[in-house]
């Protein structure tokens, strides 16, 4: 099977061995640092990037306050499905790791004796990702490219082949876009009943949030003072 990546007969294993040849020029430290940032840096900055969104949100406040809160609630539900969506996938390929088969692989995390095909940390990332696109296109960006990075940390590490990458992006994408409609349908309206609780609400809107005013026909409306328009401001 080494040998594929000799011949280049195998595009999928040639590419494995050109990015986790990265790792064996680089110094120790780097290595070190690498095997830290794939295994649990992403995913932590991914998770910091979704309260980040979330807080963004929470205090900009506005009308849809329910509804984009939902969308961002949906994004780590997202990654949790398409993990769970993995799991028979796993089992029914039973694809070795690349250093089962390969010789010769810098291999940055020891210990993994799962399947590799699909990869979970790129079926995570781009899961959470692609609903932080579908709430806010700005943090969604931001979490595509921790996404992508991800996914090249994986095979630099010598733990996944870049096609485990490719179909985890694929599936955490799917999952992400194809189940968002359904799930902000139902998550829209906890997220309003949240809103109108006391205590709760600030989870959806800030104290100083702006918050959609109600008007009731024929009442009389008292002009705001200026005091208090400085106060909100």
């Amino acid at each position: 099977m080494a040998g594929l990546a000799e011949s280049g007969s195998n595009p999928d294993v040639d590419l494995l061995y050109d990015i986790n040849g990265l790792a064996k020029e680089a110094p120790h430290w780097f290595d070190r640092v690498m095997g830290f940032v794939g295994e649990w840096g992403l995913l932590l900055a991914m998770v910091l990037l979704v309260l980040w969104c979330w807080t963004s949100v929470r205090r900009r406040g506005g009308e849809d306050a329910a509804s984009s809160v939902a969308a961002i609630v949906w994004a780590p539900l997202a990654a949790g499905i398409a993990v769970l969506v993995n799991v028979p996938i796993r089992g029914f390929v039973e694809r070795p790791r690349p250093f089962v088969d390969h010789q010769g692989l810098d291999v940055l995390v020891p210990g993994k004796s799962d399947y590799s095909f699909v990869s979970d940390h790129a079926t995570l990332t781009m899961a959470m990702a692609v609903g932080l696109f579908v709430a806010n296109r700005k943090f969604g960006l931001l979490g595509l490219g921790l996404a992508l990075l991800e996914g090249f940390c994986r095979v630099y590490m010598g733990v996944h082949y870049p096609t485990d990458v490719i179909g985890g992006f694929a599936l955490g994408t799917a999952v992400a876009l194809l189940l968002s409609p359904l799930a902000t349908a139902m998550l829209t309206p906890v997220m309003k009943a949240v809103e109108r609780s006391p205590r709760a609400g600030r989870l959806i809107r800030a104290r100083g949030g702006r918050a959609a005013e109600t008007v009731i026909s024929g009442a009389r409306r008292e002009p705001s003072c200026p005091q208090d328009r400085d106060l909100a401001a």
